[in-house]
């Protein structure tokens, strides 16, 4: 899917970016967490590229995303949901000022284990994960294929 190669490329250069600073890796699953929901469109990715997984294998202990292995790492990896892809940069996203009209607001957060290294105020935008374009690729990709889709429940034996 276009989407995830383009998703998959920006993200990359910014995990190069900031090497120095992550701490994101196998086993490190504390943001995969249950009760994620994707839509369809990325539904329908898993579904194909994971079918045998699907009917044959058992979703992760509920509390933890379903599709951890039991050591923490991700079954589908190559074909992770965009959330998941850009879990642990630098993020930042823009705001309408509630009490300025003409005022937009600048917001910026990242995972407390990757918090160590340049402050998230000082650097360029660029060197963040803007959230708001690749989302509004996703709702209109979602008009063809309306609706969400829990992770755990794509699993054909899912509790």
């Amino acid at each position: 899917m276009q989407l995830h190669d383009d998703v998959e490329a920006s993200a990359r250069r910014l995990h190069v970016l900031h090497a120095s600073r992550l701490r994101c890796g196998e086993g490190c699953s504390g943001c995969c967490l249950d009760d994620l929901t994707v839509f369809e469109v990325e539904a329908d990715v898993i579904r194909t590229e994971h079918a045998a997984l699907l009917a044959h294998g058992e979703p992760h202990a509920v509390g933890g995303c379903a599709f951890l292995s039991e050591t923490g790492a991700c079954r589908i990896y190559a074909d992770r949901p965009y959330v998941c892809r850009t879990q642990g940069l630098p993020l930042r996203w823009l705001e309408e000022s509630e009490t300025d009209d003409e005022r937009t607001l600048e917001y910026r957060d990242i995972c407390p284990l990757n918090e160590a290294g340049e402050p998230l105020e000082t650097l360029p935008a660029e060197a963040c994960w803007t959230l708001g374009p690749i989302e509004d690729r996703l709702a209109r990709l979602a008009l063809e294929a309306p609706g969400r889709t829990s992770l755990r429940s794509l699993f054909g034996r899912a509790r």
